[in-house]
């Protein structure tokens, strides 16, 4: 199963998506992540956290979703609606959901106010991630109705 996870600048909170979800990801499941408009380049906090983590960072790149190197399964959105950003809308036919999270690049305030946005995003992409893992995912894949409603449930949690 290929996922996409995609926002608008693939700088922070996609990158963090696509490799704590690779790191995490059992045989037969791979992300990528991508922009819409993409800023050029991963945030270096991101990466900074990354290899705190222990997971790698190798290869990560910020990238327009024009030239994805397959189609992709599941796309899932983690822009913030609340905080006014509008989701880019992915055109292929395939299935879609929203795990919204606040953008840490545009987080304000002392070091360790900007390190405390960066960690909250990853905690909340990482458990997420942990949830969706946790799905019977081999039932799930006969179920699409099942299968939207689970995934519409863990892009609520935070």
């Amino acid at each position: 199963m290929n996922i996409l996870f995609l926002c608008t600048g693939n700088s922070c909170r996609s990158i963090l998506a696509e490799a704590t979800f690779n790191h995490l990801a059992p045989t037969g499941f791979k992300a990528m992540s991508a922009g819409s408009r993409p800023t050029g380049q991963v945030h270096p906090r991101s990466l900074e956290l990354l290899a705190r983590e222990g997971i790698s960072t190798l290869g990560l790149r910020s990238k327009s979703w024009e030239n994805l190197p397959t189609a992709p399964d599941l796309v899932i959105t983690v822009c913030s609606n609340a905080a006014g950003e509008t989701c880019p809308a992915y055109l292929g036919q395939v299935l879609r959901t929203h795990w919204g999270v606040e953008d840490p690049a545009h987080a304000s305030g002392s070091e360790a106010e900007i390190a405390a946005a960066f960690s909250l995003a990853y905690r909340i992409l990482r458990a997420r991630i942990e949830a969706f893992f946790a799905l019977p995912l081999d039932e799930l894949a006969h179920d699409s109705a099942r299968l939207r409603a689970e995934l519409r449930r863990i892009g609520e949690t935070s």
